[in-house]
């Protein structure tokens, strides 16, 4: 894999998408890397994160700030600062920032995913809130996107946190 030179400044405007409570830069978009991976960094707002999804690409995270409540496959647990997930693709996945502030991870994602567009149309989708699958799953073909459910919600916590 060749890797091209690239800059991604922190003083740039993040893609947001406040009905899912998210922040995201891109930080090396699929040309640098001959579209072998591409990485985002997201800001999850407290109580927020995706609805439960999957896709082709594998998605390896690691939590900077906060902590989050992971689901893969029906499977709960919990990721804090310093922790690695790694989630193979076409696993069903989803998480929520359980911090009481906002929660940072950086996200590889491989093979790459043009992450400025994907997230800028689903921005566009979501712009008057969450909208039901069906909605979702239709911006979805053309990504490989299948939206399986609503996002984790604070109420999904499990007893024993």
């Amino acid at each position: 894999m060749s890797i091209k030179f690239i800059h991604s400044a922190g003083s740039e405007r993040p893609i947001a998408i406040p009905a899912i409570g998210l922040d995201l830069f891109v930080r090396l978009p699929p040309e640098a890397s001959d579209g072998e991976m591409s990485i985002i960094e997201t800001i999850n707002a407290p109580g927020k994160g995706p609805p439960r999804h999957r896709h082709p690409q594998a998605e390896i995270f690691r939590v900077l700030e906060g902590r989050y409540l992971y689901e893969l496959d029906g499977r709960r647990f919990y990721a804090g600062e310093g922790d690695v997930v790694a989630i193979p693709g076409n696993v069903e996945h989803g998480f929520v920032n359980v911090s009481d502030k906002p929660a940072r991870q950086y996200i590889i994602i491989t093979p790459a995913l043009d992450a400025a567009a994907f997230f800028t149309g689903l921005a566009g989708v979501m712009h008057d809130g969450v909208p039901d699958r069906t909605a979702l799953n239709a911006f979805g073909v053309e990504w490989e996107v299948d939206f399986l459910g609503p996002p984790l919600s604070l109420a999904d916590l499990p007893t024993n946190a």
